[in-house]
C-alpha cells in the first residue's frame, strides 16, 4: 500500500512539475560554463549542480579534501541563497569524492554537522576514480526547496 502511495504521490509531482516551467540559473558567486546551469528551478524545487572546492574564478582553493569539501559547501550556499534559501531547505545531497578514508573523517564529519546543523538531508556517498578535474577531490550536488 505505501508503494502504491508513494507512486501516485511521484505521478503527481511529475505531472505538476510538467504545468511548471523550468528557470536556469548561473547565479552570481559561482563560476560558469556554457554547457550547463548551476541551478534549475522548477516551481519551488532547486536542482543544484555538482559544486566543487572552487571559487567563482575557477581556481581550486587547495590540495586538501577538507579545504575543497568547506568551499563545495559555500559554494551551495551561494546556490541556495541567490533563491532565497539556506542549508536547512536542503532535502537530498550526493557526494563524489575520491578517496573514502579522506573524506570519512571525524574533522569532515563536524564539517558536515556544523553546517548542516540538525537539519541533515538524505545523502549519498560515492566514491570516484576521478572527478571533472584532476585537482578535484570533491563534489556535491543537492535538491532543495525554497520555503
Amino acid at each position: 500500500m505505501k508503494e502504491l502511495a508513494a507512486t501516485i504521490l511521484f505521478v503527481l509531482l511529475i505531472n505538476r512539475a510538467q504545468a511548471q516551467k523550468l528557470e536556469w540559473t548561473n547565479p552570481d558567486g559561482l563560476g560558469k560554463n556554457p554547457a550547463y546551469s548551476q541551478l534549475v528551478r522548477v516551481g519551488k524545487l532547486l536542482f543544484i549542480a555538482g559544486q566543487t572546492g572552487v571559487t567563482a574564478d575557477g581556481k581550486v582553493v587547495g590540495p586538501g579534501m577538507k579545504q575543497q569539501y568547506e568551499q563545495a559547501l559555500n559554494n551551495l550556499v551561494t546556490a541556495l541563497k541567490s533563491q532565497g534559501t539556506d542549508l536547512a531547505h536542503v532535502a537530498k545531497i550526493t557526494t563524489y569524492v575520491t578517496a573514502m578514508d579522506e573524506f570519512r573523517t571525524p574533522a569532515m564529519v563536524d564539517l558536515r554537522v556544523k553546517r548542516f546543523g540538525s537539519h541533515s538531508p538524505a545523502s549519498t556517498l560515492v566514491q570516484v576514480v576521478r572527478l571533472a578535474d584532476p585537482a578535484y577531490k570533491v563534489e556535491v550536488d543537492a535538491i532543495a526547496v525554497v520555503p
